[in-house]
């Protein structure tokens, strides 16, 4: 995929990101020490290595290590926030339609919180298996979300422009772990 033309700024840098991405750790420890059944659901596309990072992160320091790892297709907007679809497609692994998540603590994990749309389609599927209990994790919230979802853990919270596009770059997508802030060029309809 081109990168759209504009102005492109680092905001936090991997150095940066690490320390947060540990933080959230802590924080998501919190709600999972002590729990016997976990699971940690990451939203891809980029929602499922951050939630690899960050179950690496409670493993080898909070010592959770058996806890049930998967990940949703979730569709609306392209990285450019361009809408692909008008309602938000969640595409269902054939692996998943059978699970169920009674008595399990859930993590969904995503990495911008933009309007709500996908932690919100994500949340419903979930809440139909039955965990007992569903937190939800992003990496940055932008503080538009139009949905009643909410965020129990936020590594950042960034204000910006309507028309600013924050990109998450998290390997194996981007070659670095990092936040930009892209204000597209005068004219450009992104």
């Amino acid at each position: 995929m081109d990168k759209p033309p504009g102005n492109r700024i680092c905001l936090y840098s991997t150095k940066q990101l690490d320390a947060i991405l540990t933080g959230m750790a802590h924080q998501a420890a919190g709600f999972l020490v002590g729990r016997t059944q976990v699971a940690i659901v990451g939203v891809l596309r980029r929602g499922a290595p951050l939630a690899d990072r960050l179950h690496q992160r409670l493993k080898h320091v909070y010592g959770l290590r058996d806890c049930l790892r998967l990940d949703l297709k979730i569709e609306r907007y392209a990285d450019d926030l361009s809408l692909l679809y008008p309602e938000t497609r969640l595409t269902e692994n054939a692996e998943h339609a059978a699970l169920r998540l009674d008595g399990h603590t859930v993590l969904v994990v995503d990495d911008v919180m933009y309007r709500g749309h996908s932690m919100l389609r994500a949340v419903e599927y979930l809440a139909r298996k039955q965990p007992a209990e569903m937190r939800t994790v992003v990496l940055v919230d932008r503080g538009a979300a139009k949905l009643p979802v909410r965020t129990d853990i936020v590594g950042v919270r960034l204000d910006v422009a309507p028309t600013d596009i924050i990109e998450c770059k998290v390997p194996p997508y981007e070659d670095a772990f990092r936040i930009d802030l892209l204000q597209p060029a005068p004219g450009d309809n992104a």
